[in-house]
């Protein structure tokens, strides 16, 4: 009888299991359409680079035509603006009546044309072979923009902390020049007087070996808190240093940029340490060439001033160049072979204020306030082709080409500071300064150049 029971209990639940699946099919067969997905659930994001992609033309479909909204005057006057800080207005050459889309951001140019100086593109090719009112300085310049992340690398004997402490203002390569340099923490004084002249970003590159690496960390506290707000906005910090006098203690950049604050009631770091230096105490050379090289390749423009922190450009410099540039109205910055654009350099007495424009300088220079650059020390190194005539001409309001030279005859060891890019031959780093002639490499590997002088520079 036992079977019997567990046979029909078996049978009951079968029956009633059967019935369940029948109703379960006759549901979803009885409905008005197959599942579909409501997108509830994002199964497959859109790319990254895709949405990023289709903002970045909304936005530009924005902009009024004839503008470029980004340029360093304008960053300024925001920051300014924003802070109540009152800074010294910057003259940047207007952008307008653009010729191309803008939203053709690589406007034609492939990687291997950018990274050519602009002088080196054929008549045919270069943006600047049909000179126009309406070409802007984003048509003269092609380039590739310049990474400004930190990041540690070696380079030969030295260790080298690129980028360190970059700049908080984003700069195109094509809409300023940057100012290269090279210094140990006792030259940062320098700094803000060279900046206000400048205002425009300033790649700098510090030796700051074993014990001589926590002054510096304090001296560019010290200026990026106590001092103008143009240094935390356009000056990068690259630190370099002997693999063998490594500091004891390297933070990473972010943890610096993190506490970095200074007490401004103390005097700056570099006051009172120039007898402590540990590069002094261990009898180290310094390495003028390796800071030169990192400063310069570092830089975020394609035009660079490869220059000494003690050399004061004169105000306006930057803009008056890229308009000289974007104009490309005379044959000499037509012509196929590589150029350089040199700076006439002077020497002021150490009571005088720096002049402002040219007119100035030539008070000075009559005056013997002022001479040239090294005059009693290596006159032939400083002293430029067509220099008297230079000295006659008078000031304009616009900058363009006064003469074309060479490294060559009288000139043969001519040691310029020039406006140039990234393509001209790099120093020649086994070279120190105290061993002095070290940019006569650079300038043997450069004699073909033609050195372009203007009138007001």
């Amino acid at each position: 009888m036992s079977l019997i029971a567990r046979r029909n209990w078996a049978l009951r639940l079968s029956i009633i299991l059967n019935i369940c699946v029948l109703l379960y099919v006759c549901v979803h067969f009885g409905s008005s359409g197959p599942w579909v997905d409501d997108g509830s659930m994002n199964w497959e994001s859109q790319p990254l680079q895709q949405v990023q992609s289709v903002t970045k033309n909304a936005n530009e479909s924005q902009r009024p035509p004839g503008t470029i909204t980004t340029n360093v005057e304008a960053k300024l006057t925001k920051t300014k603006s924003e802070t109540n800080n009152k800074l010294p207005p910057i003259v940047k050459v207007e952008a307008t009546n653009r010729i191309k889309s803008e939203n053709n951001e690589d406007n034609g140019v492939n990687k291997a044309d950018a990274n050519r100086p602009l002088a080196q593109f054929n008549q045919e090719s270069s943006p600047l072979a049909q000179p126009s009112v309406t070409m802007t300085i984003k048509d003269a310049i092609p380039c590739i923009q310049n990474s400004l992340k930190p990041k540690r690398a070696q380079r030969g004997d030295y260790w080298v902390l690129y980028n360190y402490v970059p700049m908080s203002m984003s700069v195109q390569c094509w809409e300023s020049i940057t100012y290269t340099t090279h210094a140990d923490f006792t030259f940062l004084d320098n700094l803000e007087p060279l900046l206000k002249r400048w205002q425009a970003p300033v790649s700098i590159a510090l030796h700051a070996p074993g014990t001589d690496f926590q002054i510096t960390l304090e001296s560019i506290k010290y200026l990026r808190t106590c001092g103008s707000s143009l240094i935390s906005q356009l000056v990068t910090f690259h630190i370099y240093f002997s693999n063998k006098h490594v500091p004891k203690v390297v933070p990473p950049s972010d943890k610096f940029l993190n506490s970095a604050s200074y007490n401004c009631s103390l005097s700056a770091p570099w006051a009172n340490n120039h007898t402590k230096m540990y590069k002094t105490e261990k009898k180290l050379v310094y390495p003028v060439n390796v800071g030169r090289n990192i400063a310069r390749e570092s830089a975020a423009t394609y035009y660079v001033l490869a220059s000494d922190i003690e050399l004061y450009p004169n105000p306006n410099l930057p803009s008056k160049f890229l308009e000289m540039i974007r104009r490309n109205n005379q044959p000499e910055l037509n012509k196929p072979n590589p150029k350089v654009f040199v700076l006439p350099i002077f020497e002021v007495e150490k009571n005088c204020q720096p002049p402002e424009n040219k007119t100035s300088l030539i008070q000075m220079l009559k005056a013997g306030t002022a001479i040239p650059f090294h005059k009693k020390l290596c006159s032939v190194c400083h002293n430029i082709p067509k220099g008297k005539e230079w000295q006659q001409t008078s000031e304009t309001n616009e900058l363009h080409v006064f003469h074309v030279g060479k490294r060559i005859g009288n000139f043969a060891h001519w040691e310029p500071i020039f406006i140039g890019t990234n393509s001209d031959p790099m120093y020649e780093e086994r070279l120190s300064w105290e061993g002095k002639s070290d940019k006569m490499t650079q300038e043997n590997r450069n004699e073909k150049n033609d050195r372009l002088s203007t009138n007001d520079v």
